[in-house]
Parts: structure tokens; C-alpha cells; sequence
């Protein structure tokens, strides 16, 4: 996963295609085992790129896209929001979310 900006990703979320955006803290720790999860699924899926964006830096993209709360995984066509996860269930529950 690479980090991305927060002018980064408001530029990859309008896009043509998807955009899969996992918004995270560092100090979270659901948030690190979210990320482990994502690392596994990006290695099953390698035609998928996830881009990453720290929420306390980026305070324009959680209000435009109402994040509520981190983990919080973003699936975006063209800006807008296809699937919005919270509960990032599995790493099999991912994989099918996002394949």
C-alpha cells in the first residue's frame, strides 16, 4: 500500500475506474491489524492498488466523504462512494468486497 496525500487522494478518488482508499491513525491499533489484512488481500490481488491517507492530516476528505471513524475503507467510482467498510471482517471478507 502506498501513502498518499490528502490532495492525492481527493485527485485519485474522481478518477475513471476505481479507487479503493484505506483511511487509518497510526496510534490506532485496529487500524494496524486493518492494514495487515489489506497487505494480504493486495498480495492476492495485484492488479489492485490501495492507497492509504492518514485521517489527521487529511480533514478535507473525511468531511467529504463522511468518514466516521477509522479503519474506514473507501471504494470510490469516478468520486463517488460504492462501498464505505467499517468492520474489516476477514481477510476473506475483503478479498470478496474488493475482487
Amino acid at each position: 500500500m502506498i501513502e498518499w496525500t490528502e490532495q492525492e487522494a481527493m485527485k485519485r478518488a474522481i478518477e475513471p475506474g476505481k479507487t479503493v482508499l484505506y483511511a487509518h491513525t497510526p496510534l490506532c491499533g485496529t487500524c494496524q491489524l486493518a492494514k495487515k489484512m489489506l497487505t494480504v488481500v493486495e498480495a492476492a490481488l495485484p492488479e489492485l492498488e490501495i492507497g492509504m491517507v492518514d485521517l489527521n492530516y487529511a480533514p478535507d476528505l473525511a468531511r467529504t466523504y463522511e468518514i466516521a471513524s477509522v479503519p474506514c475503507l473507501l471504494v470510490l467510482h469516478e468520486g463517488k462512494v460504492d462501498k464505505q467498510i467499517y468492520a474489516f471482517q476477514s481477510v476473506n471478507y475483503l478479498y470478496d468486497e474488493l475482487k
